[in-house]
């Protein structure tokens, strides 16, 4: 293990292996010396796990419905965290749709920072008019609230998981053009792209190969810490019944059916609002080392 974390540290790597081994060891050195990043870390390994392991995990079939135990309080033998207002069991139900969300999140994580990221990057390399369309258009879109732009989106598309997640992802991309286009503009007039030019390399190799690897420790950041806003449209989405539909085990949907029994059976809305928050305080949590890890202008800790 010391000739293994020795190799990771030399400060003067014998190949390209060994130093992007050894870029990732230092980031991890920097991002375990963040309490905060690490508790960030540990939720969101925590919702992997029980996504994945749901069905073993679950006490219960989160559809099943049980009628004789309706609005059962959390402390009940067999069901901890309760029961809803069909006899299911909340914590079963907050386990299945820990998948759900992030279903949700897969989808829009590998959709709108890649059209966020192509927007930016050749709106910032190429300048002049494509710039001013492209960044025109990116200002229509950020002039919307996210929500309520997403709600619009949903009403014509109608309700459903696929319509939500395509509405959030048209709504979501804009800030990832502004984050890319913003590192273009630095580095576009840099040595090493003249040097490419110089070579004979076109515009799309450019962009692709050299621009926007260079992007991506940003966009990456911008990702994780707009998960939390993610959830919360999706979240939103479904408590308006435009989201995931009846009977799925979504937060937001669980929400919205334990609304009108806040008062005397505050469970029922209470833990799948619990589990929203915790997601969404590790998702900025992480974000924000990453940020200190992945920037490449922070000093190193």
């Amino acid at each position: 293990m010391t000739a293994l974390r020795a190799w990771l540290q030399d400060p003067s790597p014998t190949s390209r292996r060994q130093a992007r081994l050894g870029q990732l060891w230092l980031a991890w050195l920097r991002i375990r010396r963040n309490r905060l990043a690490m508790a960030g870390l540990i939720i969101v390994a925590i919702l992997l796990l029980v996504a994945a392991l749901a069905p073993w995990i679950a006490p219960h079939d989160p559809f099943v419905q049980n009628l004789a135990n309706r609005l059962r309080p959390p402390g009940t033998p067999g069901y901890i965290l309760g029961t809803d207002d069909f006899g299911r069991d909340i914590l079963s139900r907050i386990i299945y749709g820990a998948r759900i969300t992030l279903y949700i999140i897969a989808l829009v994580a590998v959709t709108a920072p890649v059209l966020g990221l192509l927007v930016g990057t050749v709106a910032g390399y190429f300048g002049g008019w494509i710039d001013a369309v492209l960044m025109r258009l990116t200002d229509i879109f950020l002039a919307f609230p996210r929500l309520i732009l997403a709600l619009a989106l949903v009403a014509v598309l109608g309700p459903g998981i696929e319509n939500a997640v395509l509405a959030i992802a048209l709504t979501a991309w804009p800030p990832y053009a502004r984050v890319a286009r913003a590192e273009t503009l630095t580095i576009r007039g840099s040595d090493y792209i003249s040097a490419v030019k110089l070579q004979g390399a076109g515009a799309p190799r450019i962009i692709l190969g050299h621009v926007v690897p260079m992007c991506l420790p940003s966009v990456i950041i911008r990702v994780t810490l707009d998960m939390a806003g993610v959830i919360l449209i999706a979240a939103g989405l479904g408590f308006l019944g435009l989201g995931v539909q009846p009977p799925q085990p979504e937060w937001g949907l669980m929400i919205s059916s334990g609304r009108k029994f806040l008062f005397e059976q505050w469970w029922v809305a209470t833990m799948p609002g619990l589990a929203i928050f915790m997601v969404s305080l590790g998702f900025n949590l992480l974000g924000d080392g990453l940020r200190d890890v992945l920037d490449p202008k922070s000093a190193p800790k």
